[in-house]
């Protein structure tokens, strides 16, 4: 039990906690709103954002619409994919951790409504952009923090590249012998030839 818990009471916290964000909200605008009815907490932001019950039966932000069954199987098998790899992935590796677990839980989140609702409720309309909910916001996040995750390891592994020593002049390696000078400025007579020394 402890074992699991090391492997993934982080992973399962985290998505734990979206799907429950992610299924109450989804309950309140089910409960207080009509199909296609429009809610603001106050009359200036409706032309910014506001809060619309509506219904996906595509993937994330309203797209595909009319392929529940994939998407039920994507889900399923994402979650599983994701459950797999996580104790795999080093506890240094924390942003690819936080990633893996806002995506559990927003695919867990979305596959709920997809088993027991037939469809998934969206809710959340931001300025002429599809309407969304909680758990496509928490997958779209984990995207962006897995990208983060992989720039700023790249960037680690660019600062432990070491750079090229340059050579130490005190050192014998790193020392260049000065041409051969005689004193006083004579220079010594080159060796005598074979032929020289038989005439001599």
């Amino acid at each position: 039990m402890k074992k699991i818990f090391n492997n993934y009471g982080f992973l399962f916290g985290i998505a734990l906690v979206i799907v429950i964000i992610d299924q109450w909200t989804k309950w309140l605008v089910r409960t207080h709103l009509a199909l296609g009815e429009i809610w603001a907490p106050w009359p200036w932001l409706l032309p910014y954002a506001r809060i619309v019950h509506w219904s996906n039966t595509g993937a994330a932000f309203g797209m595909f619409q009319q392929s529940g069954d994939i998407f039920r199987l994507l889900a399923i098998l994402v979650s599983l994919a994701i459950i797999y790899y996580f104790p795999r992935v080093p506890k240094s590796e924390w942003p690819l951790r936080l990633a893996m677990g806002l995506q559990l839980g927003g695919a867990v989140g979305n596959l709920i409504d997809r088993l027991l609702q037939g469809q998934v409720t969206d809710f959340i309309s931001v300025m002429n952009f599809a309407v969304f909910n909680v758990a496509d916001a928490c997958i779209s996040i984990g995207v962006v923090v897995l990208l983060i995750g992989v720039w700023i390891n790249e960037r680690q592994a660019q600062k432990k590249v070491p750079e090229p020593e340059l050579a130490d002049p005190e050192s014998p390696a790193g020392q260049i012998e000065a041409p051969f000078s005689p004193p006083n400025g004579v220079h010594p007579r080159p060796a005598p030839s074979s032929e020289e020394k038989r005439s001599g």
